[in-house]
């Protein structure tokens, strides 16, 4: 099978393309803090993933396999208010973070967003963290972002749900169950600039963004770094 998210071209851009939505809660009044958002943005694309619904004959598996058949792709929109409760009306799976609110829908096809989805705004997810993020809990997964890149939260928060899935897909049955059961326990963290070369080289899950918006093709965005993949 040809990488989901290889850079060039390659088998998995002749089958139709489709998208995992998720949508992002931003409340002006109480917008979620950054880290928390692209944590609960990870734990959805997990659920998502582990969900009876998405496996075997369940209703949402033909989407998930043609989705998983093409580019690995996921856009995140925001919403607030009435936006928020009429996404909230369509099928999906919403997960509830320390500040952050984030639901992800089974996978649409690229040109085929449902209406209520598709005129919610993918622009102006800017996020910071209220105080610094403290650190990271390396017996639990962690997901390293790329401390040379500035992404928005919603670019940030796609990557992070790759870095997920990709861990996941690399883990043998007994860990995935063992973490779902738990879960999905993970943070999310810019890595050290110096630690940066070592993560990328260390064989552990790396994401590789495809360049349709924000970085250039081929940049190494995310290391899914779970303790069980680790040499």
């Amino acid at each position: 099978m040809s990488a989901p998210f290889q850079v060039s071209a390659n088998s998995r851009d002749e089958a139709p393309q489709f998208v995992l939505p998720l949508v992002v809660r931003m409340e002006k009044s109480a917008p979620p803090a950054r880290t928390d958002a692209l944590e609960t943005a990870a734990r959805a694309v997990l659920t998502m993933l582990s969900d009876p619904r998405a496996l075997g004959d369940g209703e949402w598996a033909e989407a998930v396999r043609d989705w998983e058949d093409a580019r690995i792709r996921k856009v995140v929109r925001r919403a607030r208010g009435a936006e928020w409760r009429r996404a909230g009306e369509l099928p999906g799976i919403t997960l509830t973070g320390k500040s952050a609110e984030v639901r992800v829908f089974p996978p649409v096809p690229l040109d085929g967003w449902p209406r209520e989805l598709a005129k919610l705004q993918v622009s102006g997810t800017e996020l910071d963290d209220p105080e610094p993020p403290v650190g990271a809990d390396r017996s639990a997964p962690v997901l390293w972002l790329n401390p040379e890149l500035e992404m928005s939260a919603g670019k940030a928060m796609a990557q992070t749900g790759h870095g997920a899935q990709l861990a996941w897909w690399a883990l043998p049955e007994e860990e995935r169950d063992a973490w779902r059961d738990a879960g999905f326990p993970l943070t999310v963290r810019t890595a050290d600039p110096a630690e940066w070369p070592e993560l990328t080289g260390s064989g552990l899950p790396l994401v590789r963004d495809a360049g349709f918006t924000e970085i250039a093709p081929g940049s190494c965005t995310v290391v899914a770094d779970h303790p069980a993949l680790r040499g």
